[in-house]
């Protein structure tokens, strides 16, 4: 494995020809059995709200349902690419070493599980180079699977998906959300002034987690705009991915490429992008 070089500060979503492609492609059939298999393990746990009582209790919860997942994912996924480093902490953030690295989130949206919720999945993307190649986002409750090929677009169970062809902010329903508990004051009065802002613009504005199920929604044209301002990668690599092969703007808040580095990020469909860009420039 090379060490970090001027390849963590490149666009994590270049549009450019993706030379590996077909390899890729093949490649995540096997992906998606996996992340199948992972999600009819946590879905054997899924019931109605569990009697927790305490942060202990949520934090064994959740912790129980990250091993179930787990069993079944890494494994098949070390063998496919055992030269790929593998991220032990889902929230982990930053650049990463140049090669290829497994960014897993064995249950997505993990919270929403143990409190009965149905938004949460299982996610497996492929960095190569701190550029996401391939992911797969299984969603049990509905039994859907959402999978990207850098440079080979985005589908929905085989269907193809396409952002939101909206143009106006006015008509819009765009989403936020906290990326991790424990954010700094700095980031959570962010996130607070970001929501009052969009809800002064957009016809719609809510507050959500986890990220990957509502980029999946700005990836299939139900979501018009989502931001967050975090640079958690298993949140963002996977749904960021389909979003930006399903024809949507991926950037920092600032209009910027994103990248594995970036502190913020915004994905919209492509006309609102501007629109939701200049809004969050009125937070402080």
């Amino acid at each position: 494995m090379s060490t970090y070089s001027e390849n963590a500060a490149r666009p994590a979503f270049d549009q450019a020809d993706n030379p590996h492609r077909a390899a890729d492609r093949a490649l995540l059939a096997e992906v998606v059995t996996a992340v199948r298999a992972a999600g009819a393990a946590v879905h054997a746990r899924f019931a109605a709200p569990q009697r927790l009582t305490g942060l202990t209790a949520v934090l064994d919860a959740l912790h129980a349902n990250d091993l179930a997942s787990l069993r079944p994912l890494r494994a098949p996924l070390e063998r496919l690419r055992p030269q790929a480093g593998w991220i032990e902490d889902e929230l982990d953030r930053g650049p990463l070493p140049d090669g290829e690295w497994w960014i897993t989130d064995p249950v997505e949206g993990n919270i929403n599980h143990v409190h009965g919720m149905a938004d949460w999945s299982v996610t497996a993307t492929l960095v190569r180079d701190n550029q996401p190649v391939l992911t797969a986002v299984h969603v049990p409750l509905t039994g859907q699977t959402y999978t990207a090929v850098r440079g080979g677009g985005a589908h929905v169970d085989g269907c193809p998906l396409r952002t939101s062809a909206k143009t106006e902010l006015a008509a819009a329903y765009v989403a936020t959300g906290q990326a991790a508990p424990g954010e700094d004051a700095a980031t959570l009065d962010r996130i607070g002034a970001s929501y009052a802002a969009l809800l002064r613009h957009a016809l719609v504005a809510r507050v959500a987690v986890p990220a990957t199920m509502q980029l999946i929604q700005v990836a299939a044209g139900q979501l018009d705009a989502f931001w967050q301002y975090s640079d958690v990668r298993s949140g963002l690599v996977a749904g960021g991915l389909l979003v930006a092969e399903a024809g949507g703007t991926v950037t920092d808040t600032e209009g910027r490429p994103w990248h594995l580095g970036s502190t913020d990020f915004l994905a919209a469909a492509p006309a609102l992008h501007p629109a939701v860009r200049a809004a969050l420039a009125e937070v402080p």
